[in-house]
């Protein structure tokens, strides 16, 4: 799957040679404050866990993975959206509920990138008839993401504990929107 360039954003897909990149995002912690309280994450846990982790759920075919995310213009890798299906790492996947999420250094926040690039993506992913649904999980208090998931027309389904095997129990918001 390839996406277009939207206005000012142009996207591809990460592998191992963005271990840098990934790096780099991960060491502001206000960037790291709604995902793991505010941890930097090691050059170690990019290349042993989050690469590896990455690549477990990575389909070129039907888009999954994290979209680099670069203002065309100056050639700036800014952020990623993340393209999954929800619950991929727990014993049930909802395959045809797509789940979607960003990270983007905090010098590019307040400017509409991640509004931007979610919406191109999920443009994008929305012409696939088995993807049924768009869910996107925050924690509470991220005021960012939540507003990036109004943008994109999702609406609020409920607040709840979600348990990832990396980052322990959260309390989330989970906002859906359906496919048309």
């Amino acid at each position: 799957m390839k996406i277009m360039n939207s206005a000012r954003l142009s996207y591809q897909l990460i592998d191992e040679s963005d271990s840098e990149f990934l790096f780099q995002l991960d060491q502001d912690p206000e960037v790291m404050r709604y995902i793991n309280g505010g941890t930097m994450t090691t050059r170690e846990d990019i290349n042993e866990k989050f690469i590896p982790r990455h690549n477990a759920y990575k389909n070129v075919d039907k888009g999954w993975g994290l979209w680099k995310v670069t203002i065309t213009e100056s050639q700036q890798d800014i952020g990623w959206i993340l393209v999954r299906p929800m619950d991929f790492f727990s014993d049930k996947p909802i395959w045809n509920d797509i789940e979607l999420g960003w990270r983007f250094l905090q010098s590019t926040w307040g400017k509409g990138y991640a509004s931007e690039a979610a919406i191109k993506i999920h443009q994008v992913l929305a012409k696939l008839p088995e993807n049924k649904f768009f869910s996107a999980v925050a924690m509470h208090g991220n005021d960012g993401s939540v507003g990036v998931m109004k943008r994109m027309g999702m609406e609020y389904i409920k607040s709840y504990i979600h348990s990832d095997s990396q980052l322990g129990d959260l309390d989330v918001v989970l906002y859906r929107m359906e496919n048309h």
